[in-house]
Formats: C-alpha cells, sequence, structure tokens
C-alpha cells in the first residue's frame, strides 16, 4: 500500500483501531489528520508516532456529533493539508445497558457519535473526492451492526445505521470514482473493550479463533479495501470467527 501524497483523516484517531489505523497510513507514506475528542495526551502520542515516518501529521480535537464543528475542522484540514483523499470514521460511544435501564439520552448520544458523526464527516469531505473523481470513505462498523447484542440496542442500531450509510454512499459516489466501505470489527484489545466484565474463558468461547483481535489486524483491513479500484459498498467483518 503506497500512500505517498495522499491526507487521510481518521476520527476518533488519538488511540486504539484509530491510532494503527492513523500510524498505519503514516507508515504508507500518507499524511494524517488525526481527530479526536477528549484524550489530548494521547492524540499528541499518535502524531508523533506518525510524524516519524517523515510525513506530516496533525490533532484536531472536535466532537463529530456537532455538525457546525465538523465543517470548522474539516475546512482547517483541508487548508493546512491542501486536499483530503481518505475517511476514515472510526469515532464511537458506548453506554451499554438493557433497554428498559437506557435512557432517551444514552440512546441520543451514542446515535450522534457513531452515526451522525459519520454522516457529518462524509458530507464535509464527499463534494471535494466527487470534484477530484476520486476518494476512499471507510467505515469502521461492528459485528453489533450485523447480529444485535443485548445491552447494545443503541450501539447495534449505530453501527447497523452506518451499514446503511456505507452501502448508500458507495451507490451515490461511484459514478465519481469514489469508494465507501465498511469493516466490521468483532472483539479488539482496545480501552473499550479492556472495561468489559469478560474473563479470558468467555472470549475464547465467543470468538472460534479464541483470541481478541490487535488494533493493527483492523488496520490491515483497511489497507487492504484502499488498494481496490473495484470494491464498494461491502463490510468487511474482521472478528475471529464471531458472525459466522
Amino acid at each position: 500500500m503506497l500512500l505517498k501524497g495522499k491526507t487521510a483523516v481518521v476520527t476518533g484517531g488519538s488511540r486504539g483501531i484509530g491510532a494503527a489505523i492513523a500510524v498505519s497510513f503514516a507508515e504508507n507514506g500518507a499524511d494524517v489528520a488525526v481527530v479526536y475528542a477528549g484524550a489530548d495526551e494521547r492524540a499528541a502520542e499518535t502524531v508523533a508516532k506518525a510524524k516519524a515516518f517523515g510525513v506530516r501529521a496533525a490533532a484536531y480535537k472536535c466532537d463529530v456529533a456537532d455538525f457546525a464543528l465538523v465543517e470548522e475542522t474539516f475546512r482547517r484540514i483541508g487548508e493546512d493539508f491542501g486536499h483530503i483523499d481518505i475517511l476514515v470514521n472510526n469515532a464511537g460511544v458506548t453506554r451499554d445497558k438493557l433497554l428498559l435501564q437506557m435512557t432517551e439520552e444514552d440512546f441520543d448520544r451514542v446515535l450522534a457519535v457513531n452515526l451522525k458523526g459519520a454522516f457529518n464527516t462524509c458530507k464535509a469531505v464527499c463534494r471535494q473526492m466527487a470534484r477530484a473523481k476520486s476518494g476512499r470513505i471507510i467505515n469502521i462498523s461492528s459485528v453489533s451492526g450485523l447480529m444485535g447484542n443485548p445491552g447494545q440496542a443503541n450501539y447495534a442500531a449505530s453501527k447497523a445505521g452506518l451499514i446503511g450509510l456505507t452501502k448508500t454512499l458507495a451507490k451515490e459516489y461511484a459514478s465519481r470514482g469514489v469508494t465507501c466501505n465498511a469493516v466490521a470489527p468483532g472483539f479488539v484489545a482496545t480501552d473499550m473493550t479492556a472495561a468489559l466484565p469478560l474473563t479470558d474463558e468467555q472470549i475464547r468461547a465467543a470468538v472460534p479463533l479464541g483470541r481478541m483481535a490487535k488494533p493493527e489486524e483492523i488496520a490491515d483491513a483497511v489497507a487492504f479495501l484502499l488498494q481496490s479500484d473495484y470494491i464498494t459498498g461491502q463490510v468487511l467483518c474482521v472478528d475471529g470467527g464471531v458472525a459466522i
């Protein structure tokens, strides 16, 4: 994967999957804009790792659920880097509760970040990509969006919606040379999954391959999708067999 001369934006890029994707892009020659919500030090660490590969990199603090703030942030990224060639929508939050315990705010916030956030960022880049007749959008969904999961009505709905958004944008922009695909991870070793009350035995029972994925393995799937001009509207499961 050679990305020299390309600019990639990764939301939720300060840690976990997003950081692994951002560093992978930098390693392959792309300039990187890391969009993040709150982890200032982690964002700075990701930028430093990216810059170590000799590329340009910068961090932009932005709540992707805020449409106006996304517009302003992406305007700044465009000014700083000149163009945006790749967008990875990785920003996501969870507020897991069974339906009867889930509040309206729990539901709305997860949908606002995970789904509306992707709408906001896609809206910010699609016009430029269409004009350039080139672009790659990759949305990080989840096997929860394919299967559902008890206690995750909000999260599963947001990730299923992200798949619908992916397929729709793929159809809308295919004629302009822009592809849009999704990656659906299962259990990945990140801060988010570290907070789950899961034992190693439970993970082995739930995952046919017997372990969680590494963030870098999700980054590898993103890299694969970037290499093809002829894959669009697809969902690539990287889940160790969970969704079989």
